[in-house]
């Protein structure tokens, strides 16, 4: 709310130059700036996240069923929800606080990472995602962790 008062106000002065030349250059000027602290909000779009080849195509060595589904959501509770959300949409508890976006896991952007891909960000991190390679030490955990995530499909 407070953005919108001070573009009016902007506006309002812009209006109230005599010359139409300064008062478009001006505006330009203004439009520019405008666009800049727009486009560079708080939280960052997410960049680009490389997998190495070799990571992207590990194949899944836990068989996805009811109890790794269960056993994987027990570690999102614990370790991903407050910034993930319950659902995975990117909307937890702690996901305003972040400079980069969570994510979507719902999406099928998302799916469409192979399950080394989802594996390998979870273990290394980046930005604010943190490794989970000394939090979550157990391998089949972590890949657990990847057949949940898989459940959360819009």
């Amino acid at each position: 709310m407070l953005e919108f008062r001070g573009v009016c106000v902007l506006i309002n002065f812009i209006l109230s130059l005599k010359s139409e030349i300064v008062r478009n250059l001006v505006f330009a000027f203004a439009f520019i700036f405008a666009a800049l602290i727009f486009s560079t909000g708080s939280v960052s779009a997410q960049k680009p996240w490389d997998v190495p080849a070799k990571s992207a195509s590990m194949a899944n060595p836990v068989k996805s069923s009811p109890a790794s589904i269960a056993a994987g959501k027990s570690l999102w509770v614990k370790h991903c929800q407050s910034c993930h959300g319950k659902t995975g949409k990117g909307d937890g508890s702690k996901a305003a606080q972040l400079k980069t976006e969570p994510g979507d896991f719902t999406i099928a952007k998302f799916h469409g990472q192979s399950d080394g891909a989802i594996y390998y960000k979870t273990v290394t991190g980046r930005d604010d995602m943190p490794s989970f390679k000394k939090k979550i030490p157990d391998q089949d955990d972590i890949w657990n962790l990847v057949n949940f995530v898989r459940s959360l499909k819009k």
